[in-house]
């Protein structure tokens, strides 16, 4: 992208100028799934949902009907947000479930728990969880941290799932203050927040990309995509390398050679993004 496009789009996000979707950078959760179907025969799982943009993500899914998986390390934090949602929305059903990504015996187990379900599986939301260090013996546990790497890991899985009826879409948030950046507090983390505090996204900002992506009608056939502020966006050419993509798939998927694939399709996985 050139400086001028660049340019151009950092000016669009400030104004909350709308796009082709008919949303913006300033367009909330809530608004971008107003036109949506009624979500109740929908099951969600849902990471990072315990607070930030997962717990709004996971509240306005539930005002829309779908049926909530929250996995958590962290089960009384999973209860918290269950309580917040449950109190706004009586109706919602709601499953708690023990899952530490860093374990990939957690993982397995978390598997099994929600095959016991016996419930479909229609989106897969990975939300904003902190840096995960695999704990088996592999030199490529870090290897989706680098820049770039959602994307190739979006452009890749897309491919991979083509025949299983499976799309997968990458999202970016935008700039807001979380738990995650509030964990690198200091004085310089502080100062810059401060400044750029009136150009900074509120939390049912945030979420608005993240819900538009899983819910719109539009976006049903939708797959290896990249969406900002609520629109198709383009990645750099390192993200959309089609080579790099195959590189950084194959370790994850080594980890899982019987299981990953058959998972999501036996599960009518419809919808999975990063």
């Amino acid at each position: 992208m050139s400086y001028s496009a660049e340019m151009l789009e950092t000016v669009k996000y400030l104004i909350g100028s709308i796009g082709p979707s008919g949303y913006g950078s300033k367009s909330t959760a809530e608004q971008v799934t107003e036109c949506c179907p009624d979500l109740s025969s929908v099951t969600a799982i849902i990471t990072g949902a315990t607070s930030g943009i997962g717990a709004e993500t996971a509240r306005v899914l539930a005002k829309r009907g779908a049926r909530l998986i929250l996995p958590a390390r962290s089960l009384k934090a999973a209860e918290d947000a269950k309580a917040r949602i449950v109190s706004e929305f009586p109706d919602t059903e709601i499953f708690l479930m023990a899952l530490d990504l860093s374990s990939l015996s957690s993982v397995r187990s978390f598997v099994a728990e929600f095959e016991s379900l016996n419930l479909p599986l229609n989106l897969l939301m990975s939300l904003f969880v902190d840096e995960v260090i695999i704990e088996e013996d592999d030199g490529n546990g870090k290897g989706h941290r680098r820049p770039g790497a959602d994307s190739e890991r979006v452009v890749e899985h897309s491919r991979v799932e083509m025949e299983a009826n499976v799309t997968v879409n990458c999202v970016h948030p935008g700039i807001v203050r979380t738990r995650l950046t509030r964990d690198r507090e200091g004085f310089i983390t502080d100062l810059v927040f401060f400044l750029a505090s009136k150009l900074l996204k509120r939390i049912p900002q945030a979420a608005a990309t993240s819900c538009y992506v899983a819910t719109h009608p539009r976006l049903a056939n939708v797959s290896g995509k990249y969406f900002a502020d609520c629109n198709e966006a383009s990645t750099s050419k390192l993200g959309s390398n089609s080579f790099e993509a195959a590189r950084l798939w194959s370790p994850p998927s080594s980890w899982f050679p019987d299981t990953q694939k058959q998972f999501l399709t036996e599960n009518n996985t419809e919808n999975v993004y990063y």
